[in-house]
């Protein structure tokens, strides 16, 4: 999934839906917060889950790996507090 500004989309639609066309989901942001979604028509739910299996996979891999201990002593100073 691809991320462009909205003064750029606005310049470059005809190019944007040709790439839609293609099977490409393009996110349009303004000053860097998500507000438009550009998706082929008829919702191609398996090229969405493949991006959302993408994105979760990235958020994953950018956070710190929890051993079962640190979580089972974290839920346990929880009951006492």
């Amino acid at each position: 999934m691809r991320e462009i500004q909205a003064s750029e989309a606005k310049t470059h639609l005809p190019r944007l839906l040709t790439d839609v066309e293609r099977g490409e989901t393009i996110v349009i942001t303004r000053h860097g917060r998500p507000i438009a979604r550009l998706s082929p028509a008829g919702g191609d739910r398996r090229s969405e889950l493949a991006d959302l299996k993408s994105d979760i996979a990235r958020l994953r891999g950018s956070m710190p790996r929890l051993e079962l201990h640190d979580i089972l002593s974290a839920r346990d100073d929880g009951r006492r507090g």
